[in-house]
């Protein structure tokens, strides 16, 4: 065997070592879904599958109303996940692309937002949601949410490299504004990182439970996160019911990364022919 194969030989077992470490939470969940509780703390344990899922998803269907919280948190995430893609490609094509004053200031304090910890908001944003009168409905979980610090650098990052002042020049000779030039010409090219900035903006705000546990104090609108914990007892906890909810709760999640990778890796391909 050469140098060079066994590079290759190294290089593909650390691959698949990394992919079976990755992978191994999601069996394991899975493995003790389908089993009990019992079952779950037996030494050694059960390293394959049971047959008790559908027993333990009937437990879960009985104890909370999960279909109803996991519609809250469908539209919850659709609906943020929308506006940030939206807000946050517009201010970074702003940014990007345009010199107005203050510029560099207003990057400054955005930048500076992620030194903050996201739990010292929490107070100050109940109060705002009091205020408006929007405790315990959707727009206390959805406006909040509607822009981030993290999606304008990205795509502003990506917005400076991708788009080129050729394009908007051209435009601007056809007599395009700034909308126009935005929806005509930044859109379509920033659409691989629109891809991975909509996946990670849904699997935040489909796994966000703090936010939603403090302000939705109606019952009938908690999210799947908030009403899966109800299963967590004080003295008595059957991990295998809660581990078949947290199941169901993760296959939206599995099929939006699915989709919005392919999208992203077909985009990138698409942008590296073209150029």
């Amino acid at each position: 065997m050469t140098m060079f194969q066994l590079k290759r030989v190294l290089v593909h077992a650390v691959l698949i070592f990394g992919l079976a470490a990755s992978i191994f939470p999601f069996y394991w969940m899975i493995v003790m879904a389908t089993n009990t509780t019992g079952d779950i703390f037996k030494y050694p344990p059960k390293l394959y599958f049971g047959t008790h899922l559908l027993e333990n998803t009937r437990h879960v269907f009985d104890a909370i109303d999960f279909w109803g919280s996991f519609a809250n948190t469908l539209v919850v995430a659709v609906a943020s996940t929308v506006l940030v893609l939206f807000f946050d490609s517009m201010a970074a094509f702003a940014f990007a692309k345009y010199e107005f004053p203050g510029k560099k200031l207003l990057f400054i304090i955005l930048l500076a937002t992620f030194a903050v910890p996201a739990q010292l908001s929490t107070v100050p944003q109940f109060v705002i949601m009091a205020h408006l009168g929007w405790v315990g409905s959707f727009k206390a979980l959805i406006i909040p949410s509607a822009a981030n610090a993290f999606g304008i650098f990205w795509m502003r990052q990506y917005a400076e490299s991708a788009i080129h002042d050729d394009l908007l020049d051209a435009g601007r000779i056809d007599g395009a504004g700034f909308f126009r030039l935005y929806l005509t010409v930044g859109l379509p090219v920033l659409r691989p990182g629109l891809a991975f900035l909509g996946i990670f903006t849904f699997v935040n705000v489909w796994n966000d439970y703090l936010w939603p546990l403090v302000v939705m104090i109606n019952p009938n609108k908690v999210t799947l996160q908030v009403a899966l914990s109800q299963l967590n007892l004080l003295y008595n906890t059957d991990y295998s019911m809660i581990m078949a909810g947290t199941v169901i709760a993760t296959i939206p999640l599995i099929a939006v990364f699915l989709f919005g990778a392919r999208q992203f890796i077909r985009d990138l391909a698409a942008g590296a022919v073209k150029s």
